[in-house]
């Protein structure tokens, strides 16, 4: 009974020491760590007694682990301690070992293979082509993109939405050596997790000169992802070649054609050109001042969803390779706890079908 990776990734995620779980559980530190490296098995009562102070199914300590990931590159790494940075780790690298045990049941492996576009740089500007490339690349057209999870999803990018605090916005990685994976930060504006999922792709697809500095790499990798979202052609199409003024009822309304924050939209006006420097200074003041720099005014944009996965395992469940425990098990929540979050999401349904 080898369960001493799968302690460790529970233990992690619920953010407690050695030494709180055996205080917990009712044994010591030591043997925590033995249970760890597998150099002990722990009886049944004390694997009873590990799993209700870790908030788990005995099933899950018992499960083997079958994904590794890479170190993760964290947006903001220095303001998230060791503990919560592991804790984070571990929620995305048991959301992924669901993932892909699903995909693997089903045969359905969406395989990531590198764009076939040139993805160098040599200053920040030059990001903007780099998008322009891939879109022609994944044939995405120069309109608003209503999913961007999905695309990447469709493309062999993992993409995850977990609970953080307010120090976590985003983190990249690589699960066994060949699947990206951008996480996100699940409990913000849509607007803000797209802008954070398109700069965690620059950071992927650019290849950055050597000697660049971390500023020089997050400033390309934002020009990345606003060129993505709202190309240099839309920007002047919707805003004009020459600004001195934005409206900001007219910036709202751009946000909800393109799911781009206004301050977004405002700083590709000025990177295109569309406004001077000054202008911008003056409308980010101005953003200041009324408090939009924190929350923008209006109606907010709907998070993105990641749904292969529901469907994967709903098609699994419904096919009959699944039993309903298992599938609760791949959802990571009761059946009961899925269905009823669904249908506050959908307006009721699924209500005559599942109850």
């Amino acid at each position: 009974m080898a369960i001493g990776e799968r302690l460790r990734m529970a233990r992690k995620m619920a953010r407690m020491s050695q030494q709180d779980l055996g205080e917990a559980a009712g044994v010591s530190r030591m043997a925590i760590s033995k249970y760890e490296r597998d150099e002990m098995d722990p009886s049944s009562g004390v694997l009873i007694a590990l799993a209700r102070a870790l908030g788990v199914k005995v099933a899950y300590l018992l499960r083997p682990v079958a994904v590794k990931v890479s170190e993760p590159a964290f947006r903001k790494r220095t303001a998230l301690g060791r503990k919560r940075q592991a804790s984070i780790v571990e929620r995305v690298r048991d959301w992924l070992d669901r993932y892909l045990t699903v995909e693997d049941l089903l045969r359905e492996q969406t395989l990531f293979t590198w764009p076939v576009i040139d993805r160098s740089i040599l200053e920040v500007a030059d990001a903007e082509q780099v998008a322009v490339s891939l879109r022609e690349a994944w044939d995405l057209g120069s309109d608003s993109i209503d999913n961007l999870t999905e695309i990447l999803e469709h493309q062999g990018i993992k993409v995850g939405f977990v609970e953080g605090d307010d120090a976590f916005d985003a983190l990249t990685l690589w699960a066994d050596d060949d699947t990206p994976v951008i996480v996100v930060k699940q409990d913000i504006p849509g607007d803000r997790q797209r802008l954070n999922i398109a700069h965690e792709l620059g950071h992927i697809l650019l290849e950055i000169p050597p000697k660049w500095d971390h500023r020089q790499e997050e400033s390309a990798a934002y020009r990345f992802a606003g060129a993505l979202l709202m190309p240099a052609s839309v920007v002047i199409r919707e805003l004009g070649q020459h600004r001195e003024r934005l409206d900001p009822y007219e910036l709202h309304l751009l946000r909800h054609a393109y799911g781009l924050s206004m301050q977004a939209i405002i700083r590709r006006a000025k990177d295109l050109g569309v406004i001077s420097e000054s202008v911008y200074v003056r409308v980010c003041r101005e953003f200041s001042r009324l408090g939009w720099r924190r929350e923008e005014p209006g109606d907010q944009i709907d998070p993105e969803r990641s749904e292969r996965m529901k469907r994967l395992i709903l098609r699994a469940l419904a096919e009959e390779i699944i039993t309903r425990s298992r599938a609760s098990e791949l959802l990571g929540q009761s059946l009961s706890d899925f269905w009823e979050a669904e249908r506050q999401h959908h307006s009721g349904f699924p209500e005559p079908v599942h109850r």
